[in-house]
């Protein structure tokens, strides 16, 4: 039977004397939904967290409308997801004390103790600017699920931990058996979390892999498409999946590759990559994109010989831990990635404004992936504004120090708003930031630059995004880096590196 979505909302008085009825709230929609005992506590607590700083932070006293803000509870697709909306001033938490975990308990309640409580009570926490519709915070929590780790038997776990990776560049000679490829059984999502497991320990960027319940959950839904290849006598083999950004997203990131040691040199990687591009799908797909880790060539070389034609490289978005069972490598820094993109269908020719000091590398780029738009510039000498506020929306991936902005709307006050999330990002310790700028709005032809001089340099491009394509800018917030250990395999991708490269201002600290 398919899961209704409930939503619930709830409009309050900013006032601290309503804190616990908005808590009770939020509590009776998640036990509804189906949280119980620390889960729900949590929850809690996040919340506390989140309307406090709302209550008093959000709003000035001497305004003559009395002030009120809105929660949400979404009944999600593998939890709950609250939403804490409001129109009160701007955020600064440079104002708010840091976190010191080594702080006296008595003086926790002025230590910064309180976002620090939020992300670590709930699992994802990202922020939205819409403007003059105010801000929203997203607080997500998912259901308690048996991670894959607690099913591995003993011997399981000592062979992962024991491993010993064979050198990917010696040769084996491997008989070729028959074997199938088709839509992931939901009896096999234990298989795949356990391939995860053994392939990569607990490093994938996205940790839905690891618990079996929520690849279920997720293909259901056509938000993750899994595919797999078994042998005759139905042994898994391998697998990979596409996995949609949002639902109804016009690409999808190819992801979650790995096959089980004893079976690869099959060609397991190219016949899963072709089912999944051909396979129906409930939401039709223009395109997919792919991340190649740079710390070694191989899995660069792997997706380039599935068609995709690498489009930037996103530095130290991935932190040292990052393991490959099978290949020898010692990571040393963090992990910088390879950009890559495949057309499905061909999109038709768009009117591009890239930066001008950026339109030799992103032609390149647009011939690498055989997109036929133009580079065109403004017909207006100034950008056109949508007002004084962006829309911009911010995430945060904590597991991997790093966040991305999209901007969807350019306000006059774009370059300063991106100073302020810039700050607040790097407050956090966010390592590495990516910025998405709309590469089909003129105004990204101006303002680029002046954003640039706010320490963010080069990184690509990403097509058939929600915003239409778009260039990606970066920022590396006090990170070492030495390009050295970076390695591009692709004749364009050791052009976009150089480029990245001489554009980095720090680059030869």
């Amino acid at each position: 039977m398919p899961q209704r979505k409930h939503t619930l909302k709830l409009t309050a008085p900013c006032d601290l004397s309503y804190l616990h009825l908005v808590q009770s709230f939020v509590r009776g929609a998640a036990e509804i939904y189906g949280f119980t005992g620390n889960d729900l506590y949590k929850i809690e607590l996040a919340i506390e967290e989140g309307i406090t700083n709302v209550m008093k932070y959000a709003f000035d006293d001497d305004d003559d409308e009395p002030a009120t803000f809105d929660v949400i509870c979404e009944r999600v697709q593998l939890g709950i997801r609250i939403i804490i909306k409001e129109k009160g001033i701007p955020f600064d938490p440079e104002h708010l004390p840091k976190f010191d975990p080594a702080c006296d308990l008595d003086q926790m309640a002025s230590s910064g103790m309180g976002m620090f409580l939020m992300r670590e009570s709930m699992d994802e926490l990202n922020f939205l600017n819409l403007g003059p519709e105010g801000k929203e915070t997203h607080l997500t929590k998912f259901f308690p699920r048996e991670s894959v780790e607690n099913l591995l038997t003993p011997a399981e776990r000592q062979d992962v931990a024991e491993a010993k990776p064979e050198a990917p560049e010696k040769t084996r000679t491997v008989e070729k058996i028959p074997y199938t490829v088709r839509r992931m059984a939901a009896d096999e999502a234990i298989e795949i979390s356990r391939c995860a497991y053994k392939s990569h320990g607990y490093t994938f960027f996205d940790d839905h892999i690891y618990y079996p319940d929520r690849i279920i959950d997720l293909n259901a839904t056509d938000e993750m498409i899994s595919a797999v290849a078994v042998t005759e006598d139905n042994t898994f083999m391998g697998h990979s999946a596409l996995v949609y950004p949002a639902p109804g997203a016009r690409i999808a990131e190819f992801t979650f590759v790995f096959v089980n040691q004893a079976y690869r040199s099959q060609g397991c990687m190219g016949r899963l990559c072709q089912f999944l591009i051909t396979t129906p799908k409930k939401h039709p797909l223009t395109g997919v994109y792919s991340y190649s880790v740079a710390n070694h060539v191989y899995t660069q070389r792997g997706v380039l010989n599935l068609a995709f034609r690498d489009c930037g490289i996103l530095l130290a978005t991935s932190p040292t831990t990052w393991r490959f069972k099978g290949i020898a490598e010692e990571n040393e820094q963090r992990i910088s990635v390879v950009l890559s993109f495949r057309y499905i269908t061909t999109p038709p020719a768009r009117s591009i404004y890239a930066p001008p000091q950026h339109r030799a590398m992103i032609t390149h780029l647009y011939d690498n992936i055989q997109a036929g738009h133009t580079c065109a510039e403004p017909e207006t000498a100034a950008p056109l504004f949508d007002g004084d506020v962006s829309l911009i929306e911010t995430s945060i991936f904590t597991s991997e120090h790093c966040g991305e902005i999209w901007v969807n709307r350019y306000g006059a006050e774009i370059v300063r708003e991106i100073r302020g999330i810039l700050r607040d990002l790097c407050l956090r310790q966010v390592a590495a930031i990516n910025l998405f700028l709309p590469l089909e709005n003129p105004t990204t032809w101006f303002v680029a630059e002046e954003i640039e001089k706010l320490g963010f340099f080069f990184a690509g491009i990403l097509p058939e995004t929600y915003l239409g394509d778009v260039l990606i800018l970066q920022y590396l917030n006090n990170v070492a880096l030495d390009y050295g250990k970076i390695q591009a395999y692709s004749d364009v991708a050791k052009d976009v590196l150089a480029y990245i490269q001489a554009r980095d201002h720090n680059a030869d600290l």
